[in-house]
């Protein structure tokens, strides 16, 4: 996966996620240090109730990548409209960008 690339087809989500460390939350949440991370747990974002539902999945690398794919199958009722990404390269490359945004990056497994 290549994290330049990733940060490119992100481009395609940062109208409604912001990424800087302590950054606000926009119409989405703000996705620092994402990877890992319980679902529906950053203070100030008022979550849907299906995203709320997933506590039990955290945001490993393949419940991101599922969830990625297609928003509306992996948390029906989400409010998020994105429709997700086709290409599974996309996917690898979003996802790689988003490990790189954390103080100390998940390890690859």
């Amino acid at each position: 996966a290549d994290t330049a690339r990733g940060k490119r087809v992100f481009n395609k989500c940062k109208a409604c996620h912001s990424t800087a460390k302590g950054g606000k939350n926009g119409i989405g949440p703000n996705l620092w240090n994402i990877v890992n991370r319980v679902p529906a747990t950053v203070d100030g974002f008022k979550f849907s109730t299906a995203v709320r539902g997933l506590k039990d999945k955290p945001w490993n690398y393949a419940n991101l990548n599922a969830f990625l794919t297609k928003p509306k199958d992996y948390a029906k009722g989400t409010k998020m409209t994105f429709v997700g990404l086709k290409k599974d390269s996309d996917r690898a490359n979003v996802i790689a960008y988003l490990r790189s945004l954390s103080d100390s990056p998940a390890a690859l497994k």
